[in-house]
């Protein structure tokens, strides 16, 4: 996908998350499954927090002081960004980014916030994809060395399997 459409279908998938804000019961929103897992309110707190930090590093790989380099994706980024979505097993959040994106139980209101949090970072990064050199990259723990175009697709490609987990919560719910 060029960056353009990424963006729309990151866009509509910030639209998804802010919907279905608005139709999980209250007393619902950090009801964690008798079955385990994540709550909603950790999804939020994690993909939120995990795209504005993606975001970021997306920035950091068109910014001049990006030290240029020949190291590439991982097997696991590669083919993440191959097929457009996670491998269809269960991935653990890195322990190294644990205390950043790991989840915790916010507010709905908390939740809508860091939506348009990550609205205003994908308005900030996109004019500065255009510029951006494709051997400036940045590390993710698990995907190598990604470069800007590259973290664009990780974040589309991040928000939607996780809606694919507030859906298997929903379910799980009633």
């Amino acid at each position: 996908m060029k960056p353009a459409d990424e963006r729309i279908a990151i866009e509509a998938a910030l639209d998804t998350y802010r919907a279905q804000l608005d139709h999980i019961p209250d007393e619902a929103f950090d009801l964690t499954p008798t079955s385990g897992g994540w709550s909603y309110a950790e999804v939020y707190d994690h993909i939120m927090k995990s795209t504005i930090g993606a975001s970021i590093a997306l920035e950091k790989s068109t910014q001049s002081s990006c030290v240029p380099t020949n190291k590439k994706p991982t097997l696991l980024g590669r083919l993440l960004l191959l097929f457009g979505r996670f491998p269809p097993v269960k991935i653990k959040v890195p322990e190294s980014m644990a205390d950043k994106i790991g989840p915790a139980k916010i507010t709905k209101e908390d939740a809508r916030n860091l939506i348009i949090k990550c609205r205003r970072r994908i308005d900030t990064v996109m004019p500065l994809i255009a510029q951006s050199k494709n051997n400036c990259r940045v590390n993710h723990p698990r995907m190598g060395m990604l470069n800007a175009r590259q973290w664009l697709k990780f974040i589309r490609v991040h928000l939607q399997h996780h809606l694919k987990q507030l859906r298997r919560i929903e379910a799980m719910l009633q």
